[in-house]
Formats: structure tokens, sequence, C-alpha cells
């Protein structure tokens, strides 16, 4: 199997995302179709068109993903279904510090709630990210 890594975002590829992805970090229970109880990770960032999930255990490309988080307060459930769209092994030769193990998943199927509730998320990080330290 051949070694997958995250690729370093330059100008040219960070153009052609359809969303803004805001960074956060939001743990996230998720499980596939061989796995009956839900796995945890965190997502370290989120945007309107899905999250990338931090986890030395990722799966194949075009794996679907079920997946739901709670809001910080605990008061809204947010579920829905995704697809594996990339992926990123540990690289135990990797010093940078940049490339992190995980996979990006897509959302494919949200309902109308979760979705409203994604786009709170993110407005709401994209603006903490834009603050001055």
């Amino acid at each position: 199997m051949g070694t997958e890594r995250t690729p370093t975002p330059t100008p040219s590829t960070t153009n052609r995302r359809r969303y803004p992805r805001a960074p956060l970090s939001l743990l996230v229970q998720f499980r596939f179709n061989s796995v009956q109880e839900f796995l945890s990770e965190y997502a370290t960032n989120m945007s309107m068109g899905g999250m990338f999930i931090r986890t030395t255990d990722p799966r194949e490309i075009g794996t679907l993903v079920y997946f739901q988080f709670t809001l910080k307060d605990g008061s809204k459930l947010i579920e829905g279904l995704g697809r594996v769209t990339w992926v990123s092994r540990y690289d135990p030769e990797d010093k940078s510090g940049q490339n992190f193990p995980g996979m990006g998943l897509e959302f494919v199927n949200i309902d109308e709630d979760s979705t409203s509730l994604i786009e709170q998320i993110v407005t709401q990080n994209l603006k903490k990210a834009d603050e001055p330290k």
C-alpha cells in the first residue's frame, strides 16, 4: 500500500477549495459499516463541504462514514454521512510537524438543521482565526 500524504496547501490549491476551512478542535464520534460501535477522534478543521479528522487509523478513500457530534454546551446533536476523500498516513520520518495523520471527509448527506449549525460553527471559528492574537 502506497503512502498517502497531506498535500501542503499552496496558493493554487487553496484557491481551488470550494469552502473556507475553519480551524477548530471538536470531538467527533464516527463509525463505518463494519464497526458497530462509535469511535471518537478530533476534527481539526471544518468547512461547509467537510472536515478533517485526526486519526492514526484512517479509512480508505471512498469509505462512507456516519458521524455525529454535539455543540460544546451539549445542546444540539449534529449528524450525517460523509465520504473519505483523502488520507494522510502517519510518517515517523516527518519531523516538520506540519503533516498530521487522518482523513478528509466530504459531507454527502446532512439534514437542514445540521447544515445550519455547521455553518454557524464554521463562521464563528473563521472569525476567531481572523482575530489578532
